[in-house]
Protein backbone atom coordinates (compact mmCIF):
# COMPACT_ATOMS: atom_id res chain seq x y z
CA UNK A 1 0.00 0.00 0.00
CA UNK A 2 2.43 2.23 1.00
CA UNK A 3 4.33 2.69 -3.04
CA UNK A 4 0.48 3.38 -4.43
CA UNK A 5 -0.22 5.60 -1.93
CA UNK A 6 3.02 7.25 -2.78
CA UNK A 7 2.70 6.87 -6.73
CA UNK A 8 -0.86 7.92 -6.71
CA UNK A 9 -0.03 11.22 -4.89
CA UNK A 10 2.98 11.97 -7.19
CA UNK A 11 1.04 11.10 -10.07
CA UNK A 12 -1.80 14.05 -9.02
CA UNK A 13 1.78 16.17 -8.45
CA UNK A 14 -0.01 16.79 -4.83
CA UNK A 15 2.26 17.50 -1.66
CA UNK A 16 1.81 15.68 1.64
CA UNK A 17 0.22 18.54 2.68
CA UNK A 18 -2.24 18.85 0.30
CA UNK A 19 -3.29 15.54 0.50
CA UNK A 20 -3.90 15.73 3.78
CA UNK A 21 -5.91 18.80 3.60
CA UNK A 22 -8.02 17.19 1.26
CA UNK A 23 -8.61 14.63 3.00
CA UNK A 24 -9.48 16.67 6.68
CA UNK A 25 -6.31 14.71 8.13
CA UNK A 26 -2.96 16.16 9.83
CA UNK A 27 -0.04 16.07 7.67
CA UNK A 28 1.73 13.76 10.17
CA UNK A 29 -1.10 11.44 10.03
CA UNK A 30 -0.87 11.16 6.19
CA UNK A 31 2.60 10.88 6.18
CA UNK A 32 2.49 8.24 8.64
CA UNK A 33 0.32 6.42 5.90
CA UNK A 34 2.86 6.20 3.05
CA UNK A 35 5.44 5.63 5.47
CA UNK A 36 4.12 2.40 7.24
CA UNK A 37 4.28 4.09 10.68
CA UNK A 38 0.47 3.78 11.26
CA UNK A 39 -2.12 2.03 9.61
CA UNK A 40 -5.42 3.98 7.90
CA UNK A 41 -8.64 2.96 9.67
CA UNK A 42 -11.66 1.79 7.07
CA UNK A 43 -13.09 5.15 6.69
CA UNK A 44 -9.89 6.48 5.80
CA UNK A 45 -8.64 3.87 3.25
CA UNK A 46 -12.30 4.74 1.54
CA UNK A 47 -11.67 7.96 1.73
CA UNK A 48 -8.20 7.70 0.20
CA UNK A 49 -9.62 5.54 -2.52
CA UNK A 50 -12.14 8.24 -2.73
CA UNK A 51 -9.76 11.45 -3.16
CA UNK A 52 -7.66 9.38 -5.48
CA UNK A 53 -9.96 7.93 -7.88
CA UNK A 54 -9.20 4.34 -7.00
CA UNK A 55 -10.25 1.54 -4.92
CA UNK A 56 -9.57 0.00 -1.43
CA UNK A 57 -8.39 -3.20 -2.89
CA UNK A 58 -6.14 -1.29 -5.42
CA UNK A 59 -4.84 0.53 -2.44
CA UNK A 60 -3.83 -2.92 -0.09
CA UNK A 61 -2.48 -4.60 -3.02
CA UNK A 62 -5.14 -6.84 -3.42
CA UNK A 63 -5.87 -6.04 -7.30
CA UNK A 64 -3.52 -4.74 -9.80
CA UNK A 65 -5.93 -2.44 -12.16
CA UNK A 66 -6.38 0.93 -10.38
CA UNK A 67 -9.85 1.43 -11.28
CA UNK A 68 -11.09 -2.38 -11.22
CA UNK A 69 -15.13 -2.10 -10.15
CA UNK A 70 -16.61 -3.64 -7.38
CA UNK A 71 -18.88 -6.34 -7.71
CA UNK A 72 -21.56 -3.71 -6.12
CA UNK A 73 -22.41 -2.84 -9.25
CA UNK A 74 -24.13 -6.17 -10.06
CA UNK A 75 -26.18 -5.72 -6.91
CA UNK A 76 -27.42 -2.34 -7.68
CA UNK A 77 -27.87 -3.03 -11.65
CA UNK A 78 -29.88 -6.18 -10.96
CA UNK A 79 -33.09 -4.02 -10.17
CA UNK A 80 -34.58 -3.11 -6.77
CA UNK A 81 -32.08 -5.91 -4.80
CA UNK A 82 -31.56 -4.17 -1.77
CA UNK A 83 -29.12 -5.20 1.27
CA UNK A 84 -30.50 -3.49 4.94
CA UNK A 85 -29.69 -3.31 7.98
CA UNK A 86 -31.73 -2.43 10.90
CA UNK A 87 -34.55 -1.88 8.18
CA UNK A 88 -32.80 0.92 6.83
CA UNK A 89 -30.99 0.19 3.17
CA UNK A 90 -27.45 0.65 2.83
CA UNK A 91 -26.52 3.37 0.74
CA UNK A 92 -23.92 2.64 -2.16
CA UNK A 93 -21.28 3.63 -0.08
CA UNK A 94 -21.64 1.88 2.68
CA UNK A 95 -21.72 -1.18 0.53
CA UNK A 96 -18.44 -0.49 -0.86
CA UNK A 97 -17.29 0.01 2.99
CA UNK A 98 -18.96 -3.36 3.59
CA UNK A 99 -17.26 -5.40 0.73
CA UNK A 100 -13.99 -3.47 1.71
CA UNK A 101 -14.27 -4.34 5.44
CA UNK A 102 -15.70 -8.20 4.76
CA UNK A 103 -12.35 -8.41 2.49
CA UNK A 104 -9.79 -7.30 4.97
CA UNK A 105 -11.27 -9.58 7.37
CA UNK A 106 -11.10 -12.11 4.95
CA UNK A 107 -7.03 -11.66 4.47
CA UNK A 108 -6.67 -11.55 8.09
CA UNK A 109 -7.63 -14.47 8.73
CA UNK A 110 -5.96 -16.15 5.84
CA UNK A 111 -2.71 -15.32 7.58
CA UNK A 112 -3.40 -17.09 11.14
Amino acid sequence: MLKRLLDLRKSKKWSMQETADQLGIAKSTYAGYESGYREPSLQALSQMADLFDTTVDFLLNRVDEKNTKVELNCILQSGNSKIYLDDIPLTEEELCDFIAFTRIKRQVKQTF
